[in-house]
């Protein structure tokens, strides 16, 4: 028999952990959070009366007849060929690349009519190319 009585440990929680872990937190949330900075200068800024504005540049039509003609803002080239193509179309953009370029082909064109047109502007470096369509049923 064993009168002795044992000596049995308090039983608790220990919190040390779990505090190391919200500080943990705490500073992490304080790191990475952004901070909104409002400015406390209350400005009004002066006005001007006349704004240059530079406007946008007018679009280049490229019509395609049904025989594969070009017509150029409305004046024919001499040929189809793609040379006279380049030469034309590099005359009418002058170097700049950011005129938008319409293709306006009848339904009847030939494909490769339309085919050289676009790889003309492409290799032109002409980045804004459309081809305009109608909407609707097809008569």
């Amino acid at each position: 028999m064993n009168f002795r009585r044992r000596q049995t440990e308090e039983i608790g929680v220990n919190l040390t952990p779990l505090i190391d872990v919200v500080f943990l937190l705490l500073i992490f949330f304080m790191v990475s959070t952004t901070f909104d900075r409002h400015s406390v200068l209350q400005l009004e800024l002066p006005r001007a009366d006349s704004l240059e504005q530079e406007s946008p540049p007018r679009a280049l039509d490229l019509v395609i007849d049904a025989q594969g003609r070009y017509f150029l803002d409305g004046a024919e080239l001499i040929n189809t060929r793609p040379e006279t193509l380049r030469a034309a179309l590099t005359e009418f953009l002058g170097g700049r690349e950011d005129i938008p370029l319409v293709i306006r082909a009848d339904a009847r064109t030939p494909h490769q009519s339309v085919v050289t047109a676009m790889d003309v502007a492409g290799r032109l470096g002409v980045s804004r190319l459309s081809i305009a369509t109608l909407g609707g049923e097809p008569e």
